[in-house]
């Protein structure tokens, strides 16, 4: 069962939410109990929040004409690759190595949070989340969500808005 916290210092920190706490951005964090053999994290984060999944994303590290950069979705969705690769200026993209991609953010998969990342990667979110007065996107831990307005997250990841779902 999913339980609501409002974030404000103390607890259960992670490099997401001290980001958010150092920004004086209004968000909350949402824990729920995950479950290694979840299918999806996103679709387990969704379902044990009780959370439309076009309102949560997931964060995933694409390696993009040799260079890392982050692509955030609507769980419900999939990255368009080519759509994020346009979004850059670049030519090709790929998922990038599950490695590269813990090493580089500082996260492990199915915890990468766009938010407090080991290194600023160049970051896409979805145009879906304008949509929405709220998004949740992961905390930094699998288990955990935080939840804020799109523009703050686009405003904190330096991120521009294009349509990379499908």
């Amino acid at each position: 069962m999913a339980k609501k916290a409002k974030k404000q210092g103390g607890g259960q920190g992670t490099p997401a939410t001290v980001a958010l706490e150092a920004a004086g951005v209004p968000f909350t964090v949402h824990s729920y109990t995950h479950d290694p053999a979840a299918a999806s994290y996103g679709g387990e984060a969704a379902e044990a929040l009780g959370v439309a999944a076009e309102r949560v994303f997931k964060t995933l590290v694409a390696d993009v004409d040799g260079t890392l950069a982050v692509g955030i979705v609507p769980v419900a969705g999939q990255l368009d690759l080519k759509a994020l690769a346009a979004a850059v200026g670049a030519k090709r993209a790929a998922m990038a190595d599950p490695a590269a991609a813990e090493r580089t953010t500082g996260y492990v998969l199915g915890g990468i949070s766009p938010l407090g990342q080991r290194r600023r990667l160049r970051t896409v979110v979805d145009g879906s989340a304008l949509d929405h007065p709220t998004v949740y996107v992961s905390a930094g831990r699998r288990g955990l969500e935080v939840e804020l307005a799109p523009q703050d997250l686009i405003a904190l990841t330096a991120a521009v808005t294009a349509a990379i779902a499908r």
